[in-house]
């Protein structure tokens, strides 16, 4: 009995294409959809485990629905003479639309159950052409924003203004903040020196002896008015 074919549709359905440089993970993107109208389960198998990271790995579609899966290929020395015979394979099988347990649905399937699709690492390093292309397509924004603003742009020169303008500003900032200081702490010296001026012996004594004077002008008065008014009656 043959394998039957496989159901889900992959794309892409042949190649999976990383570019280089290779001194970054790169990542390449396959896409799953389920057509029919039973779950199906799957499951992504490579020949060369170490060197990729692939999420996920494996899933369930329900009918009609897709995914992407994320195949990041880790950093290596690249040699373009060098062969690449990495594979990649897609397996999938029916599952009822009540199965729950994959891990289980997997060990008890049989071979002729099974589906699979494979697919080829294609390893591709940037032309020149291309290098020029990817300049272009950065420089087309920057374009586009300074269009935008009028096509007034800084130049490097008007940076250095702007920083040394900042660069002053903060130092006479710090130098007022210094100079508060100061004065808040001269005036809590002066506020201490009065306290302890007014609560000396000296003090109190200035105040006592300024005080008798003013209690005889008191009684003085008292008895002025009393005098003149025992006579007056």
């Amino acid at each position: 009995m043959s394998k039957p074919d496989q159901v889900l549709i992959l794309e892409p359905s042949n190649d999976l294409r990383f570019r280089g440089p290779f001194t970054d993970v790169v990542t390449s993107t396959l896409r799953l959809k389920n057509p029919s109208d039973s779950k199906i389960c799957f499951k992504v198998k490579t020949t060369a485990p170490k060197r990729y990271c692939v999420r996920p790995n494996s899933g369930a579609l329900e009918p009609g629905a897709s995914t992407s899966v994320s195949v990041m290929l880790q950093p290596f020395d690249y040699d373009p003479s060098e062969k690449n015979k990495h594979k990649f394979m897609v397996q999938s099988i029916f599952a009822p639309s009540t199965a729950s347990d994959l891990e289980a649905l997997w060990k008890e399937a049989k071979p002729d159950d099974l589906m699979d699709s494979k697919l080829r690492c294609v390893f591709e390093m940037p032309t020149e052409n291309d290098q020029m292309n990817d300049l272009e397509t950065v420089k087309a924004p920057l374009i586009l924003n300074s269009e935008k603003s009028g096509g007034k742009t800084t130049s490097s020169s008007m940076d250095d203004t702007e920083r040394r303008k900042v660069t002053e500003e903060c130092k006479r900032l710090q130098t007022e903040v210094e100079k508060l200081s100061q004065e808040n702490r001269h005036l809590k010296n002066e506020g201490v020196r009065m306290r302890q001026i007014n609560s000396s012996p000296v003090s109190l004594r200035n105040n006592s002896s300024s005080s008798v004077p003013s209690l005889l002008v008191l009684l003085a008065a008292v008895f002025i008015g009393f005098f003149f008014a025992k006579f007056i009656i």
